[in-house]
């Protein structure tokens, strides 16, 4: 007969780590605590971790813990968010659908899908807000199931995608009464998992090196499992044979009961032969002993990994299920497999698993490698069959051998599909380029590729780029599947800083195109791109642009794209803020954006719906602008796009609120655009959005000592980007000079800005105010250049013709005058800005025109605009200004 195993055998030597494990469920069961915690085991291959985390659940459970538990496995690395969905499944499934989309909120859609508790969207989701939204759910859960202990055993094993989760998740335990505790193995990873791994261990409170037992301690054990009589020369063999691992000592003195060899010194020469049936070629062995057709149920339910029925293994081996149910029994009777635990039960998890990690790696390894590929074949095959779908079938796909197979090809395209409609773009990669290795029919062999450099355009913008360029110098894409193909590699030349690249690509195309609608799109884009990217203008590409949309009513999207663009290059140029609104206007579908135009759609992207706002903004329709850009954060949410996408939908709305003077609301939605930003990477144009309206608007509300500590702390700080970045960095920095005191190297930002500005061929005195702000600077050295900028100033303000742009340039007229004619001035930009949209600006106005005419119900007006608007350090100066008339008696004085 065969004897159960110690349970506790693996603990030996472990009282320190069940210690700390206990101390942290109990601090996270405390009365009252709000915060959680990670703890990381590391330890070799049978050093007992799995039977810590056993332990843990013990602890946890009679403590009244809700434990949730998870398993990375060896051939499933690849398959995408396996982890996460084995943790919240069991807890997700059982939920009413409505109940379930009421804890996701406006995650639910993005990361429903993911969870496989939802079906995809049309909208293919961001990988990040996946992310995102399953912290979101978790954190939920969480505070419905408090305390909660969430136990991931095999982390190194673990997919990429749910890694990624759960280092964002463990970035938020500080408020969270949950416990966290990961095992792994020391190295056995690489690239992205290594990376979030590493992130895990900087984050746990304790990360424990797991050890081998000692010499004492594997004797302690040998008696304790064969005999008190087991002498000291059999229990040093014991711990030479097995170096002290304990799962190896475990299985070791198992078969020594088995074969019922007596513990003594003369039979330790045989330990050694008796271990090595543990593992390689000795497991092989022991499982020829028991017939062919139980090593073929072995070998089946290592290639399938999860989800073990006896039912699956006899499909896949070809046997019926009476012999199916013998060879189960046989394994399990050798322990090589057994019955799941049923704490460790998961959502489909089948009703056999292997004892131990290390023998489903050896059964694994011991299929010869040609019937191994084979039978992940026919694995694929039932897996297709049973409906669970092409990116189930995927894990089984990618390891078979090439065979020219078409079918193999469509069902790899279709598994890439689904991974990128969950929101996994590594795994739609890994598909399409094992797709290639097929290979795939000529006719189809450029949709591939173009689906590939799809599928990795976010990630590895230079990879896209081959695989485009491959795609469009291969024959098979034609009509509107190769435009989208140039203009996808248009971007991805962008985002790898290939800016010229990427316009003379879309400009060749479109030479090879007749007019029409491609052309048009071509051409668009490829204006697109010169008027966004690029410190200096294109010759007569202003002209160029206007003679087109001239001709373009807004009958399709092609000529709305054309009409946004010449709307942003009229009002980065100052043209007429009229004209400006008309084009922005016509590009609308009863005031609404056109279908195919919308945030979320992919053939035009987001930086021409940003320029459509950008322009409504900086032409005093801010009505226009930040109900577009609400509509993008919406939009975002919603679809669960969280990284650069999000991070812009918040820095535009930030500069809308910022323009509309409303502060406080800017500073917010800058600083969560900034938070965004940080985690797609600095130095990238969204960043410098986010930071420079975030610098901009503490410059506003007065706060100069915070404003310099976003600066320095964020690096806003020349080079700066090619692109055009709203507000104007170079002014915005200029501005922050002048208010440290720093006025000589302020001027130099500022004269800076005017250089470029001239390379552009014009600027928008609003967009870009370095004109005002450079006059004021140098007045007191040189007030002749002073008087020549502001006159500057006032005249493309009013060729521009905002309110607010002429309301500016008569504020800093005003400022350098005196007498008579500084009061009528300064009533002048009051009369504007009173009509504009831009509050702060008109109590700034309106504080100044007080303070010259020495008015306290003109100082107690702008008082009350400063107050609304969050303009701390206008209020302080209007407040200084009021008590100094109050004091004086009041009345008018020059």
């Amino acid at each position: 007969m065969t004897e159960e195993r110690p349970p506790a055998a693996p603990l030996w030597e472990r009282d320190e780590e069940v210690a700390a494990l206990r101390q942290a469920v109990e601090s996270v069961r405390a009365e009252g605590s709000s915060s959680g915690g990670l703890l990381m085991l590391r330890g070799d291959a049978g050093f007992g971790k799995t039977a810590l985390l056993t332990q843990t659940r013990r602890i946890a459970e009679s403590l009244g813990c809700t434990v949730w538990s998870a398993r990375g496995g060896e051939t499933l690395r690849a398959v995408p968010y396996n982890v996460v969905r084995q943790l919240l499944q069991p807890a997700l499934i059982p939920m009413h659908p409505d109940e379930a989309r009421a804890y996701l909120g406006d995650w639910f859609d993005a990361a429903g899908p993911a969870l496989g508790i939802a079906e995809p969207g049309e909208v293919q989701p961001d990988p990040q807000g996946v992310c995102d939204g399953l912290v979101v759910a978790v954190r939920r859960l969480a505070e419905r199931e408090w305390p909660l202990v969430l136990m991931v055993d095999d982390a190194h094993w673990a997919d990429q995608e749910s890694l990624r989760w759960l280092a964002a998740f463990a970035e938020r335990l500080d408020d969270l009464s949950v416990l966290v505790v990961i095992a792994r193995r020391p190295g056995d990873v690489g690239g992205a998992r290594a990376r979030h791994l590493d992130r895990l261990a900087a984050l746990s409170d304790r990360d424990s090196q797991l050890s081998a037992l000692t010499p004492d301690a594997t004797a302690a054990l040998t008696r304790a499992t064969v005999g008190q009589h087991a002498d000291g020369p059999f229990c040093r063999q014991v711990w030479a044979v097995t170096a002290g691992n304990p799962y190896e000592t475990v299985e070791l003195l198992a078969k020594v009961q088995d074969s019922e060899m007596e513990p003594v010194e003369s039979s330790a020469d045989e330990l050694r032969g008796l271990n090595r049936t543990a593992r390689g070629g000795g497991l092989a062995d022991r499982l020829s002993e028991l017939g062919i057709n139980a090593t073929r149920f072995a070998w089946a339910a290592a290639i399938l990994g999860n989800g073990i029925t006896v039912d699956l293994v006899a499909q896949l081996i070809s046997v019926d299920r009476t012999e199916a149910v013998r060879c189960a029994e046989l394994l399990r009777g050798a322990r090589i497999l057994t019955a799941p635990d049923p704490a460790n039960a998961t959502v489909g998890g089948g009703d056999l698993e292997f004892v131990h990690p290390l023998i489903a790696s050896a059964v694994y390894q011991s299929i010869p490698e040609a019937l191994r590929t084979a039978m992940h074949g026919i694995a694929a095959g039932l897996v297709l069959a049973s409906g669970l779908g092409a990116a189930a079938a995927s894990r089984h796909l990618l390891p078979i051998h090439p065979e020219d197979d078409a079918e193999i090809v469509e069902q790899l395209r279709e598994a890439a599909r689904e991974h990128l409609a969950v929101g996994a773009p590594d795994a739609a990669r890994r598909c399409l380029e094992r797709a290639l290795r097929e290979p795939p029919r000529q006719q189809v062999h450029a949709q591939v590729l173009f689906e590939l450099g799809c599928a990795t355009l976010l990630t590895a913008p230079a990879t896209t780029i081959d695989h485009l360029q491959n795609a469009l110098a291969t024959p098979g894409l034609d009509g509107g599947e190769r435009v989208d193909a140039v203009v996808r590699l248009s971007q991805a030349l962008l985002h790898n800083d290939q800016l010229d690249q990427a316009v003379r690509t879309v400009e060749a195309e479109a030479a090879r195109h007749s007019e029409g609608p491609a052309r048009m799109r071509l051409q668009a884009v490829q204006y697109m791109w010169e008027g966004i990217y690029g410190e200096i203008a294109t010759p007569g590409r202003s002209e160029r642009l206007a003679a087109l949309a001239r001709t373009c009513t807004g009958r399709d999207n092609s000529e709305r794209a054309l009409l946004i663009l010449r709307a942003f290059d009229a009002m980065t140029h100052g043209e007429s803020a009229e004209e400006v609104v008309e084009y922005c206007d016509r590009a609308l579908v009863n005031e609404r954006l056109a279908p195919g135009l919308g945030w979320t759609d992919t053939e035009w992207g987001i930086e021409l719906l940003m320029m459509l706002g950008s322009s409504y903004a900086y032409a005093d329709r801010l009505d226009r602008a930040e109900s577009l850009f609400t509509e993008a954060l919406r939009a975002y949410t919603t679809a669960g796009w969280s990284g650069g996408h999000l991070s812009l939908a918040h820095a535009f709305l930030g500069m809308a609120h910022r323009r509309r003077g409303r502060l406080r609301d800017a500073e917010e939605v800058l600083r969560e655009s900034l938070r965004l930003a940080e985690r797609v990477g600095r130095r990238l144009p969204l960043h410098w959005s986010a930071t420079c309206g975030l610098v901009d608007t503490l410059l506003a509300r007065g706060h100069v000592e915070e404003a310099w500590n976003v600066a320095e702390q964020y690096g806003f700080t020349p080079p700066y980007p090619s692109t055009i970045v709203l507000p104007d960095p170079r002014t915005v920095r200029g501005r922050l000079l002048l208010a440290v005191g720093r006025t000589e190297d302020g001027v130099s930002e500022l004269e800076a800005a005017e250089k470029a500005a001239a390379a552009r061929g014009g600027h928008n005195p609003v967009l870009a105010p370095w004109t005002v702000d450079l006059a004021l600077a140098v007045a007191a050295e040189d007030p002749d250049r002073a008087a020549r900028l502001a006159a500057d100033a006032r005249g493309q303000a009013e060729r521009f013709g905002t309110d607010t742009a002429i309301g500016e340039a008569l504020r800093c007229a005003a400022a350098l005058e005196t007498g008579q004619r500084k009061v009528r001035l300064a009533a002048q930009a009051v009369t504007y800005l009173e009509s504009s949209p831009c509050q702060f600006e008109h109590a700034a106005a309106r504080i100044e025109l007080g303070i010259a005419t020495r008015s306290a119900p003109e100082l107690d007006r702008g008082l009350t605009l400063a107050r609304s608007c969050g303009a701390d350090g206008l209020v302080q100066r209007a407040e200084a200004a009021l008590h100094g008339v109050e004091r004086a008696g009041g009345g008018f004085t020059w």
